[in-house]
């Protein structure tokens, strides 16, 4: 009887680890098949991606983006104003090559109405004149006033009589030839073309576009400098970082183009604010210019200028500006590190 017991207390325990045995290879495959009670890795799970290599976020680099943000924005109020001067001594000289002046001297003897109309028809008969008339007395007292005061009695004095001459078309407009035909054939008279007038504002403007593009030029080149100072830092901040990624087999271009992406996006940044601010400054001008009128200040500068409105040509220099600005900043870091990089083999 014992000896049956123990045989059937046996039975089961075979089948028991019979059992155990037979799950056991079930549980190693599913082990293997990744189906298994164990800790399974996500799919793609590889390493997990590093810090960027320049804090996106750091104090310095917002104290640089307000750094090309000021530069840009001196950048833009230099071409801005070049455009409105060149604009206006375009216009100046426009207005004068449109225009030219016969003047005739009083003499003794000389029927100074007579010589007035033999000017006016010497002139309608020019081609390219639009229009010839003279100046009415009141209009010659009114320019002679702020010098000699009211109330001059103009046949007292001996004051050259002025006769207009618009041009219409200044390519075809003879004025070599009608100088000489005034100065011939009307007594006391002269031809006045405004041509020293001219080449002075020539002069001026190309002067003021030349002093913008240098001042221009200082800007931007104080700002590629302040650029490679900051990558410099954010290099000596992560001097570790990047001397292992160096030495581990990293690329250069690898390592540069982690700084010109950061230098870049705060170029733009900076570049964009620089610009908004520039435009909204034009804006206001404008707008306090326009409504100032009347005011000796506003008077004299729209006599000047025309008005002070910066044109599309101001605009399209404040998008290049801002173009420019983006690029610098991305190619000058990308430069500073390549060389600090070249210093390290």
């Amino acid at each position: 009887m014992a000896n049956e017991r123990r045989a059937a207390g046996q039975e089961p325990g075979g089948q028991a680890e019979g059992r155990r045995a037979s799950a056991s290879p079930r549980k190693n495959k599913a082990s293997r098949d990744g189906k298994g009670g164990g800790r399974r890795r996500p799919p793609g799970d590889g390493l997990r991606p590093s810090a960027a290599i320049v804090p996106p976020q750091a104090v310095a680099g917002r104290a640089l983006t307000l750094v090309v943000a000021i530069m840009s924005f001196l950048a833009c109020i230099t071409v801005g104003a070049v455009s409105v001067i060149d604009e206006a001594a375009n216009a100046w000289s426009g207005d004068l090559v449109r225009e030219v002046t016969i003047q005739i001297r009083p003499a003794e003897g000389v029927d100074m109405q007579r010589e007035i109309d033999k000017a006016i028809a010497l002139a309608e008969g020019m081609p390219g004149v639009g229009s010839v008339r003279a100046l009415s007395d009141g209009e010659t007292r009114s320019l002679l006033e702020p010098w000699l005061g009211g109330g001059l009695d103009l046949d007292t004095l001996p004051v050259p009589r002025l006769i207009e001459v618009a041009v219409d078309d200044p390519d075809i407009f003879p004025v070599a030839d009608l100088k000489v035909a005034v100065g011939r054939e009307i007594t006391g008279g002269s031809l006045d073309d405004h041509s020293a007038w001219t080449e002075r504002l020539a002069s001026m403007a190309n002067a003021m576009v030349i002093g913008g593009i240098a001042i221009l030029a200082l800007v931007l080149w104080s700002m590629a400098l302040s650029v490679i100072f900051a990558t410099r830092a954010a290099m000596a901040g992560n001097k570790d970082v990047v001397e292992v990624l160096h030495f581990v087999g990293a690329e250069d271009t690898f390592i540069a183009r982690e700084f010109q992406r950061h230098f870049l996006l705060l170029g733009l940044r900076g570049g964009i604010a620089g610009g908004v601010f520039a435009c909204l400054v034009f804006l206001v001008l404008e707008f306090a210019f326009r409504e100032g009128s009347g005011i000796a200040g506003a008077d004299q500068v729209d006599a000047l200028f025309g008005g002070f409105s910066v044109g599309l040509v101001g605009y399209l220099g404040v998008l290049a500006i801002i173009f420019i600005v983006t690029v610098l900043t991305a190619a000058t870091s990308r430069y500073a590190v390549r060389s600090h990089l070249a210093r390290l083999e």
